[in-house]
């Protein structure tokens, strides 16, 4: 590393600026700002202080670049905390700050092994551990305590259609590895000799054109032809009236109408958005006569969320879908990864009192596996709101046989904020990872249909009521990713634990 370099970056408030910089620019490559050339770029600063800084004081800043680009990327919480809990502001952002602090601890671990690695064998042998490192890393958050997969820096570029493809070979980690592999060829251009520099500059930019080029390759490919007709209703209903007994009457009048609407086309499927029933859909016969009559005129089955209420004592409450074909309930989906202080409280025993600080957060029983459709109109899959973040949540579905996946979510508590254009953001990746399509049906938005090559083709906007329907693809492919599930995650894990072992045994007395 250059001596100049070194000697700026050691000083702890320049190097502390600049990642918390590097951080929030990150966040900006997401929705609602997209932009997405950020993520090429941004953790360089993370990368290059973690070379020039003692591990611990490495951690230390990689941990402040993470909690600053979580608390940039999840600022949106805010307007659920503020509306809808007993928390006042601003004491609203300190579980934020929590959440932020809790998901930047993996940025710190990062620089933490990344700034011993650099002092046992050199910046070039750290260099090339950071995109395993982080992938590891990554993968890590999505699944510990239940896991949290959000920000995964695979989805900065999910509208980036020729970088996306390469997730139906390595899912949206295989997105990461690029982006952070540029990030560290990058920095390595700061700080290597002039050799090295190139060299790994030289593996970057192959890498970046070898992703380039197999999204073009498949992009160019002639797309299946639309099959199956959907349509999908967005009632776009506050969350404060949705559950409000005094506007149950104008809820239900509001979905039978647009359902009817949906019915005209006679589409194939009719979808409601999760827990759209004012009430327990199996406990109000009024309703599901109603549904059956238009499902009868139309001869569309209709896919309908709602609480599911289950004999007790104690009662039992499951977030469901349910599937009706006529006046019958043919199938059910209870959903399986609930959301943790939303749908359940984690360690309830100790700290279930927080129940009473928000009204959104519920007490429900997990479904017992995944559940695919047989159709009509053809075997399909359902992930409701959360589960569509999980990647291999979708791929179980996409293995037991789905040919085209429904997402049906309740975003309402996050307002007109960029939360639910984050949430949206996910699906593409989904829809490549596994080549199906995804049909998204919201209650306040964003509703959409994306297709297997991850392109959004249709959308409701925010809180904009209608019917939004379309025509789509079954899927006629079984990707490297639905075959192997995230082989490229324990590939990272297996790269990244080598070049530890590698610095363990053999340190160079020469690195610093």
């Amino acid at each position: 590393m250059a001596p100049d370099c070194r000697a700026w970056l050691r000083a702890p408030g320049a190097t502390a600026a600049l990642v918390a910089l590097g951080g929030a620019a990150l966040a900006l490559a997401f929705p609602r700002f997209d932009l997405h050339g950020l993520a090429w770029v941004a953790l360089v600063p993370l990368l290059l202080s973690a070379l020039a800084l003692p591990p611990r004081q490495a951690f230390g800043v990689g941990w402040l670049g993470g909690t600053v680009f979580f608390l940039v990327l999840l600022h949106w919480l805010d307007h659920t905390f503020r509306l809808y809990s007993a928390i006042p502001w601003p004491v609203t952002w300190l579980p934020i700050a929590a959440l932020a602090g809790y998901c930047g601890l993996y940025f710190g671990a990062v620089a933490l092994g990344l700034g011993w690695l650099a002092r046992r064998r050199g910046p070039s042998h750290a260099l090339l551990a950071a995109a395993p490192l982080w992938i590891a890393g990554e993968w890590l958050r999505g699944w510990l305590m239940g896991g949290f997969p959000w920000g995964l820096i695979g989805y900065s570029q999910y509208s980036v259609l020729p970088v996306i493809q390469v997730a139906e070979l390595a899912g949206v980690y295989g997105v990461s590895f690029v982006v952070v592999a540029v990030n560290a060829g990058m920095a390595g251009l700061l700080v290597l000799t002039r050799g090295r520099a190139a060299a790994g500059a030289a593996a970057a930019a192959t890498l970046l054109a070898a992703t380039l080029a197999f999204g073009w390759v498949r992009l160019g490919e002639p797309a299946g032809p639309p099959e199956v007709a959907v349509a999908l209703v967005q009632p776009s209903i506050e969350q404060a009236l949705k559950w409000d007994a005094a506007h149950e009457v104008e809820t239900v009048a509001t979905y039978l109408e647009l359902t009817r609407r949906a019915a005209r086309d006679r589409p194939g499927l009719i979808v409601w958005p999760e827990t759209a029933a004012p009430t327990p859909l199996r406990r109000d016969p009024g309703l599901q006569r109603a549904l059956g009559q238009i499902s009868v005129e139309s001869g569309a089955p209709i896919l309908a969320g709602s609480i599911d209420v289950a004999a007790g004592p104690p009662l039992r409450y499951s977030n469901t879908a349910f599937l009706l074909s006529g006046p019958r309930i043919i199938g059910r989906y209870d959903k399986m990864h609930l959301v943790p202080f939303g749908e359940y409280v984690p360690l309830s025993s100790l700290i279930g009192f927080v129940r009473s600080w928000a009204e959104f957060i519920a007490d429900l029983e997990p479904g017992s596996g995944p559940v695919v459709f047989p159709g009509p109109p053809a075997p399909f899959g359902v992930v409701i709101c959360y589960e569509g973040i999980f990647p291999e949540l979708v791929r179980a579905f996409v293995r037991g046989g789905a040919r085209f996946m429904v997402n049906m979510t309740n975003d309402a508590w996050f307002g007109k904020t960029s939360g639910p254009l984050q949430h949206l953001a996910m699906y593409p990746l989904r829809a490549v990872e596994d080549r199906v399509a995804i049909a998204r049906a919201a209650n306040t938005g964003v509703s959409a249909f994306v297709a297997p090559s991850g392109r959004i083709v249709r959308v409701a906007p925010l809180f904009e009521r209608g019917v939004l329907a379309d025509r789509i693809a079954l899927r006629t492919r079984t990707t490297l990713y639905t075959r192997l599930g995230d082989w490229w995650v324990w590939v990272c894990a297996a790269a990244a634990g080598a070049l530890f072992v590698v610095a363990l045994a053999r340190p160079d007395r020469h690195a610093e």
